[in-house]
């Protein structure tokens, strides 16, 4: 079964907004470069997804200069997929599901930023188009909304999403000695 790691708008973009304060994990960078290495030592496609929205002129807006990788993040190597996308989830506004269906990878692992929002959205399209979907929860953070903390968040996120659109592990669970 080939694999693709999705890195799912892990940008400065996020780190620009007030939010940032209270973001539950400022240092998300470390699980996702640890998750990095174990794809790339698996052999996995890696693939760095950004949010966009030109024209806009706030910290989405290229323009700006803050829809670029966190700089605590590993660089792409040569043959990764850096995408661009100005929808909540990595596949309908890039042309993310051709590269795979070409690279032919039939599992995904997902992790990023907004764990409800876009990783969330990703993993159940990616599901609906008949991936194997892997959210990796400690490779996700995301901010409070109204009442809801960023726990009470990533808990519901995972509840709908296990055993239904995605299985639920940490960066841990798939490290090559666990796999």
């Amino acid at each position: 079964m080939k694999r693709a790691l999705i890195v799912i708008d892990v940008q400065e973009s996020f780190r620009a907004r007030p939010l940032w304060e209270e973001i539950s994990n400022p240092q998300i960078a470390d699980p996702v470069n640890r998750l990095v290495r174990i794809a790339r030592e698996n052999g996995d496609l890696v693939v760095w997804v950004l949010h966009n929205e030109p024209g806009s002129n706030d910290v989405f807006d290229p323009a700006l200069g803050h829809v670029r990788l966190l700089e605590e993040l590993e660089e792409p190597l040569p043959g990764e997929l850096v995408l661009y996308k100005t929808s909540h989830n990595a596949f309908t506004t890039t042309n993310l599901q051709q590269r795979l269906t070409e690279a032919g990878v039939s599992e995904l692992w997902v992790c990023g930023i907004r764990t409800e929002q876009c990783v969330e959205t990703t993993a159940r399209l990616g599901s609906d188009l008949g991936y194997d979907v892997v959210f990796v929860a400690d490779a996700t953070a995301t901010n409070p909304i109204g009442e809801l903390s960023a726990e009470a968040i990533m808990e519901r996120t995972q509840a709908v999403l296990r055993d239904r659109f995605a299985r639920i592990a940490t960066v841990a669970e798939l490290a090559p000695s666990a796999v």
